[in-house]
């Protein structure tokens, strides 16, 4: 069950990247969704959904009799939930795991009510992100014996391309990389793939070989030769185009992470609100310069990176260094204590 609404798709993203990974891990398990109706991305959803009125925290009725009816073995929370919610499937015999992607559901989880219920806590960013434990955090789950508390770090595939696959690059260094992620435009920043289109295309006439990563809808005819539009790409393609860039060009979510994770240099561009602090985080790390969302500022701040080599090859020498962890084994690890004694 994750968060879900008409902006943003983050937990729906890592959500599916868990699914589609215990599906490859237990071919046998049953994976059910519980989404909004108002998500752009429901038609196109791989796996069995319900769907509400709006995102499953304001629909605690429906989500407790779902649960009593499927009894599942284990039931994920992203970033979502009500106490009820969590107590339904707790007493449903179920192993409740909540991941908390935002300061304020990270202390919800840590409330005594709720740790009593949840059996994983999963937090969906890295320890450097999201800060370690806190002194009281650490005192009650020591009072309380539980939950078990994970990083996730990165949620992303690194599985090679297979021969012939479009996304094929050569060697680290010859093209920009920009991706605006998101898939829909947040409140206040409905024109934020406009920003990023218009920055492609301002390098791309400058000279610079860009590929980029969005809807090929939004991108007329007429652009440079030096500029290539890929449309959307599954994450092995997108993780091999992120490993051969001289740059990238990305939003402050979940793919900053993803790029610093394949060692990367980026420039990072918050399109929501919680994305400014990750964002101040990884310039504090020294693994990403920072520009507004603005085409002109995006362009700019890329160019200059292209044009001190030394600057570049620092930030993507650091990120490389954090040594990331794949948050999709992290949770299959977790996880299989559960499923393989189902």
């Amino acid at each position: 069950m994750p968060v879900s609404g008409a902006f943003g798709m983050g937990e729906f993203a890592r959500s599916s990247a868990i699914a589609r990974a215990v599906q490859l891990r237990w071919p046998a398990a049953q994976v059910q969704f519980v989404l909004s109706r108002q998500a752009p991305y429901v038609a196109s959803a791989p796996f069995p959904a319900t769907l509400l009125p709006s995102s499953a925290t304001f629909h605690s009725a429906a989500v407790v009799d779902l649960i009593r009816s499927w009894r599942p073995h284990v039931v994920v929370f992203d970033n979502a939930g009500r106490t009820a919610q969590l107590r339904a499937a707790h007493r449903s015999g179920a192993r409740v795991v909540y991941i908390s992607a935002r300061a304020r559901q990270r202390r919800k989880a840590f409330r005594f009510r709720w740790m009593r219920l949840i059996d994983e806590h999963w937090i969906a960013y890295p320890e450097f992100i999201a800060g370690s434990l806190t002194a009281i955090e650490r005192l009650k789950r020591r009072l309380m014996g539980r939950p078990t508390v994970r990083y996730l770090d990165v949620i992303f595939s690194r599985a090679p391309l297979e021969a012939g696959d479009r996304a094929a690059s050569p060697e680290r260094g010859d093209f920009v990389l920009v991706v605006p992620g998101g898939g829909t435009g947040h409140p206040g920043a409905e024109d934020a793939s406009a920003q990023f289109l218009a920055a492609a295309k301002a390098l791309a006439e400058s000279g610079i070989e860009v590929r980029y990563v969005g809807p090929a809808a939004a991108v007329d005819a007429g652009v440079s030769a030096f500029f290539q539009p890929l449309g959307a790409l599954a994450q092995t393609e997108l993780a091999t185009l992120m490993r051969h860039a001289r740059l990238i060009v990305v939003n402050g979510g979940s793919t900053l992470l993803q790029a610093i994770a394949c060692g990367a240099a980026c420039v990072a561009v918050p399109i929501a609100g919680d994305q400014r602090e990750r964002i101040r985080r990884c310039v504090a790390a020294g693994v990403a310069v920072q520009a507004p969302l603005a085409a002109a500022e995006i362009a700019a701040r890329a160019q200059a990176l292209l044009q001190d080599e030394s600057s570049r090859a620092a930030l993507a020498e650091r990120a490389q260094g954090l040594g990331l962890a794949d948050g999709v084994e992290i949770a299959l690890s977790a996880l299989d204590r559960y499923i393989e004694s189902a």
